[in-house]
């Protein structure tokens, strides 16, 4: 039963109605081999993977066309170009749309540092983050070819394919933190958008959790494209990279699984073990409050 909170307001007694909050969900299994047996695994697996293609196509067919745009010797006038503004918020939108349609599916993912944090934290067991892994690089994968397929073959690869590279003027490492820090941010956001204790104030809120990941991912790419282009997605710049063929692409490809994966650990790590004190619980040496 809930307890109910006597607030002033007004002057006037207000019951605010709160309901109780106790994390009381276990851990995902480690391994979880019996999700091969559902139904709803597979789903997840198909969300994940067209998840990735709608993102992929969407995203690479905008920076492809925004370069096509701002080249001076073919249109002449760059001021059509959207700019950075532009792709930033084109990969903000599309991350929200994404993961609005598919966050009842399978959680909305997208992306293998998400997911890789998801199973840091327990969240997810062994088998469903490989697998999810797998079926979001072969959708980016799908996603990048498509918008080869559609934009040609010529413009794609003269206009760089949307592959990620750190950028001149900015050494390996300097390209390594940058990547690190965007995941971490959007990383910390999804923990911090599904925590159980936001659902117990308000249940509305998991509805509205695509919107803070749509704008996290907003601001990573406005901070970070300068520089290495705001992978913050291994799938995504694998995918751009094999479709691309870009020897350069590929000596810097570990940047972007490396950089994100650490990302996602530390964000896991901080707000798991640092803020939800899940380290300190395990050993009973508190318990959640009953009343936020």
């Amino acid at each position: 039963m809930a307890n109910h909170d006597i607030e002033e307001n007004n002057g006037r007694s207000v019951v605010s109605g709160r309901r109780d909050f106790r994390d009381k969900k276990p851990p995902a299994p480690l391994i979880g081999a019996e999700e091969l047996k559902k139904w709803s695994f597979y789903r997840a697996l198909i969300a994940e993977f067209f998840g990735a293609v709608v993102f992929l196509y969407v995203t690479v067919m905008t920076m492809v066309n925004y370069y096509q745009l701002a080249d001076p010797v073919k249109r002449g006038d760059p001021s059509p170009a959207i700019g950075i503004l532009g792709i930033a918020w084109t990969f903000g939108v599309a991350m929200f749309l994404v993961v609005y349609s598919t966050t009842n599916i399978s959680g909305g993912h997208v992306n293998p540092a998400v997911t890789f944090g998801f199973l840091l934290a327990r969240k997810v067991p062994l088998v469903r983050a490989v697998m999810y892994g797998v079926a979001q690089c072969l959708g980016a994968l799908s996603g990048a070819a498509l918008a080869k397929l559609v934009v040609g073959a010529y413009e794609y690869n003269e206009y760089g394919g949307g592959a990620n590279l750190v950028a001149d003027g900015y050494s390996n490492g300097v390209g390594l933190v940058a990547e690190i820090i965007g995941t971490f941010v959007l990383v910390y956001v999804v923990f911090s958008s599904i925590d159980p204790k936001r659902n117990a104030i308000d249940s509305h809120v998991p509805v509205l959790a695509p919107v803070p990941v749509g704008f996290a991912v907003l601001v990573i790419h406005l901070a970070t494209i300068p520089i290495t282009g705001a992978g913050i997605n291994p799938a995504r710049s694998l995918a751009a990279t094999i479709v691309l063929r870009h020897k350069a692409a590929w000596r810097v490809q570990w940047i972007f699984w490396v950089g994100p994966l650490a990302g996602a650990a530390i964000a896991a790590f901080f707000h798991q073990v640092i803020l939800r004190g899940a380290s300190v619980k395990g050993l009973g040496s508190f318990r959640s409050q009953s009343v936020l």
